[in-house]
């Protein structure tokens, strides 16, 4: 039985840590990790990629052995503790909800905050990602996933712990907000009831996300020839259209990089009036193999060492050729 109004609970705490039981009720709506992949702020997920795993088309990855994601789970507890005793507020631990409106809502929930109608989400991360958090900032993707928490329970407040590095902990207040919550609420009702359950596409896009959702999904092997659409033509228009700005781009940037480096002559280090350093150093040649000669000379040792990676679909191009019979008298 849930504590929060609206809502029912489908997994307790000890059934959430079932990582099956856990796949499972996520598989049956839109939970809070999915609310920034939806709005397009996961740098690690794409809509198409996470349609692809709502719909059963692929599975998704099993990242629980992951270093980041076992000592997220280890330290959970500690990031808890820790923001309590910080913060003087009790929390307890809350399993995985879903809202009575709406089923599709889920949320699962770190912790509940006593005593004044709030929730809070733990995270922990590497020193490299620290001024994602500074001042009142944090990552997009979060920003979405207690927005979304608070649209699941109607609780008008999430706090956030994170901590970063092993050592610099961190938390923040997220009130809630109508507005952006208007938009998720829509945002995700159509991704649920339209993508998912109508089995409709969503946009595609030009994340490194999607085109590995693209391999994945479409390795190839059908040689029928296929008749494509208008639609293609103007791709390719497009294409070529940024293929040549791509090549003015490159022009200009060496043109630039050639002027930085007649400045620079035989000096590896300078500074610029503004305080900003560059640097101009050799660096150690690349050392190869002779492939071929190896092969040949010693294809015993060729066999034991030779890698080979995996096959990969390449996109090319080719204009049609001219019929003769036309315009030639």
């Amino acid at each position: 039985m849930s504590k929060i109004k609206g809502t029912t609970m489908i997994l307790t705490v000890d059934q959430s840590k079932d990582h099956n039981a856990w796949l499972a009720a996520r598989s049956k709506g839109i939970g809070g990790s999915d609310a920034g992949t939806i709005m397009g702020s996961d740098p690690w997920k794409s809509p198409y990629q996470l349609w692809l795993e709502k719909t059963g088309q692929v599975e998704p990855e099993d990242i629980s052995q992951k270093d980041a994601v076992y000592w997220g789970t280890v330290l959970e507890p500690l990031v808890a503790k820790r923001f309590s005793e910080v913060t003087g507020k009790k929390v307890e631990r809350c399993g995985t909800l879903q809202n009575n409106k709406a089923p599709w809502m889920l949320a699962n929930i770190d912790r509940l905050v006593l005593g004044e109608g709030a929730g809070l989400e733990i995270k922990t991360t590497n020193a490299f990602r620290s001024a994602e958090w500074d001042g009142d900032q944090l990552p997009d993707s979060y920003y979405w996933q207690c927005q979304h928490y608070m649209m699941t329970t109607g609780l008008p407040l999430w706090y956030i712990a994170v901590l970063i590095g092993g050592q610099d902990f961190r938390w923040k207040a997220i009130p809630r907000n109508e507005e952006d919550i208007k938009e998720l609420f829509l945002r995700e009702e159509e991704f649920w009831n339209v993508n998912v359950l109508q089995h409709v596409m969503p946009g595609i896009d030009g994340s490194d996300c999607t085109r590995d959702a693209l391999k994945e999904q479409y390795p190839g092997g059908d040689l029928e020839e296929l008749e494509l659409t208008g639609d293609a033509d103007l791709l390719l228009y497009e294409r070529q259209d940024l293929m040549e700005h791509l090549t003015d781009y490159k022009e200009k940037l060496q043109f630039t990089d050639n002027k930085l480096k007649a400045l620079l002559g035989n000096h590896e280090l300078a500074t610029t009036p503004q305080g900003i350093r560059i640097t101009y150093k050799t660096q150690a040649g690349r050392t190869t193999i002779d492939r071929k000669k190896l092969e040949k000379e010693w294809p015993d040792i060729y066999q034991q060492v030779v890698k080979i990676g995996k096959p990969t679909r390449v996109l090319r191009f080719r204009a049609p050729k001219e019929d003769d019979s036309n315009g030639n008298d």
